[in-house]
């Protein structure tokens, strides 16, 4: 296979999903070894049986269940990925069983520190209008980074507050957006766009310096850059954002399956989790207040 599928796939492990450098890192090391098993296969060319074979070579080699598990991960992972980019057209590992294992809770943040995020670009400067636009779109609505910069102008309704997004497996969803963000976005339109295009035309909504709809990696840096700037002492990316959009959401009373249809999720236990992310702050509330926690 080639390398530049491997590229792209951990760059949207480090964008879109919000993993750390060291996870990252472990996820490269997993699929170079698959790469190299797999050697010239095109990725529709490799079946369920290839990767058994897979699996059955690491068992051979004596590798441990945990890192067993966390090598089909990856690879699943990495498949699901080409379907959602449209870099191969069929999943081989749909019918493999995952070893179930403890379910990792996504990170959110709280609502002071998405605040001092969202203060951080500067609306004096076509950049910064843009920036904060994204950020408070992302927030208000939980939408995928990957659906925020694909966002195009036909997606967006000012005048009703909501966005019309393209999701997986091309599934098209609306979300409402609320006030505060729309603000944001009617600001960036009027005043950072135009100047963004320079007379040039786009059908994307967000455009960068170089005239052209920003990318998933761009975004992705922005987020640093503000995180950074806002001294929260937190590692963020817009996946966290996602995450929190979620969770306080059902932390102020948000019914799940309306939270469900905002996120885009299929399975309403995908969505399940942030109520555990809700108990755990809870019970960390409780240690920390009572007098007998």
């Amino acid at each position: 296979m080639e390398d530049g599928l491997l590229k792209k796939y951990l760059d949207y492990l480090a964008v879109e999903k919000g993993l750390a450098h060291n996870s990252v890192e472990s996820y490269g090391r997993d699929m170079r070894k698959y790469f190299y098993f797999m050697n010239t296969k095109k990725p529709d060319d490799i079946t369920q049986s290839d990767i058994v074979s897979f699996l059955a070579d690491l068992t051979s080699q004596g590798i441990a269940a945990p890192s067993l598990a966390r090598n089909l991960s990856a690879i699943k992972g990495f498949h699901r990925f080409l379907l959602i980019d449209k870099l191969a057209k069929m999943d081989p590992t749909v019918n493999i069983a995952t070893p179930r294992g403890w379910k990792r809770l996504p990170k959110s943040l709280s609502t002071e520190a998405v605040d001092a995020i969202l203060k951080q670009p500067d609306p004096a400067t076509s950049i910064g209008l843009r920036d904060k636009a994204m950020l408070e779109l992302l927030y208000a609505t939980g939408v995928r980074v990957s659906e925020l910069v694909g966002l195009t102008l036909r997606g967006i309704n000012l005048e009703r507050g909501y966005v019309v997004v393209m999701g997986k497996g091309s599934k098209e969803r609306v979300v409402p957006m609320g006030e505060v963000a729309a603000d944001a976005v009617k600001q960036y339109l009027d005043r950072g766009r135009p100047h963004l295009l320079k007379n040039r035309d786009s059908e994307y909504v967000f455009i960068s310096s170089q005239h052209r709809g920003i990318t998933r990696q761009m975004f992705w840096e922005r987020v640093q850059f503000y995180t950074k700037g806002s001294g929260i002492g937190k590692s963020v990316s817009p996946h966290t954002l996602r995450h929190s959009f979620a969770t306080h959401l059902l932390d102020n009373g948000a019914d799940l399956r309306a939270v469900q249809a905002m996120l885009g999720h299929s399975d309403i236990s995908t969505t399940q989790i942030y109520t555990h992310v809700s108990r755990e702050r809870l019970k960390k509330m409780h240690e920390k207040y009572h007098p007998r926690g």
